[in-house]
């Protein structure tokens, strides 16, 4: 096993995150796998809550209540996919939903790095990492809507370029108005690539389920959201109105940059490759107003 390697004073980085570093100078050596999981807590109108402590935070492996080893507040840079939807259903949405993203890019820590992929009948990269926030914003402006949704196969583009992120932090914001009508790729292994990956993903957007001339697959678009972005530990951001989706857009910079890194030691020592399920719940437990948002496993290292 390599021992992990904590500095003094370290900044715990990573959504969710087995790391095993090599030895460096000045550090502490201690022989673990450090698991570390990204949480974020709302309370009951989705406004993210800072200032928690440790003792504030419970987490659970496989229903076994693991020791905290590690806490951590700090704003740490992230690597954004932003995947935004250009399909022909945003004509009267593209406007507002381009001053959303100018809005989240104004909330972003200034050391986060962006790619941009938009996506109608297939997802194209439109610009790869970049801290230039204007030039992001000016891709944007040139995108037009038409042809139908290949969500999923957004999403797959998206996991795939962060291969070349240089930060630990991996998010994934989704910015569309519906559902799924015609990616190659099928929700099972979009479900397994998210797992084993380690995006969080986020959705933000305006979702009418009761508009009838819509296919079932973009009615059933939200709740195929949510299920992707809490297995990952984000969450979607659903608006009334054009208007609220400016607003909400600001409130997920905020949350990503308010967010809690726990680190903690499996209590099971076997490295099977298996999936370990993880839920994190705050005490004390009987506040139903707050609500705790992590990534729902991991897969164990295999030997």
């Amino acid at each position: 096993m390599v021992p992990l390697q904590l500095s003094a004073g370290a900044q715990v980085d990573g959504p969710l995150t087995l790391h095993r570093r090599q030895p460096s100078a000045n550090s502490i050596q201690i022989d673990v796998d450090m698991v570390l999981v990204n949480a974020s807590v709302t309370d009951a109108y989705g406004h993210p809550v800072p200032n928690l402590e440790k003792k504030n935070f419970r987490l659970f492996e496989d229903n076994v209540e693991q020791e905290i080893l590690t806490f951590s507040t700090e704003d740490v840079p992230a690597s954004i996919g932003l995947l935004f939807d250009t399909s022909e259903s945003m004509s009267d949405k593209m406007v507002a939903s381009r001053h959303a993203v100018a809005q989240f890019l104004q909330k972003s820590n200034p050391k986060d790095e962006f790619f941009l992929i938009s996506f109608n009948n297939r997802p194209d990269l439109n610009s790869p990492f970049t801290s230039d926030i204007e030039q992001l914003q000016e891709r944007t402006t040139s995108l037009k809507p038409r042809g139908r949704t290949a969500l999923l196969d957004a999403i797959y583009l998206g996991v795939a370029q962060m291969k070349s992120a240089r930060h630990d932090r991996h998010i994934l914001l989704v910015i569309s108005d519906g559902g799924d009508n015609h990616s190659r790729h099928h929700e099972t292994e979009i479900r397994n690539l998210l797992r084993e990956s380690d995006c969080q993903l986020y959705a933000l957007g305006i979702f009418d389920a009761h508009d009838m001339s819509k296919t079932t697959e973009e009615r059933e678009g939200p709740s195929l959201l949510s299920e992707l972005a809490e297995m990952t530990g984000g969450h979607v951001f659903q608006a009334a109105s054009l208007r609220e989706l400016l607003d909400l857009s600001g409130k997920i910079g905020t949350e990503l940059r308010s967010q809690y890194i726990i680190g903690y030691k499996s209590s099971d020592p076997h490295h099977d490759g298996g999936w370990r399920r993880i839920k994190v719940s705050l005490t004390p437990s009987n506040d139903r107003s707050l609500i705790a948002h992590a990534r729902t496993g991991y897969y164990s290292p295999r030997d």
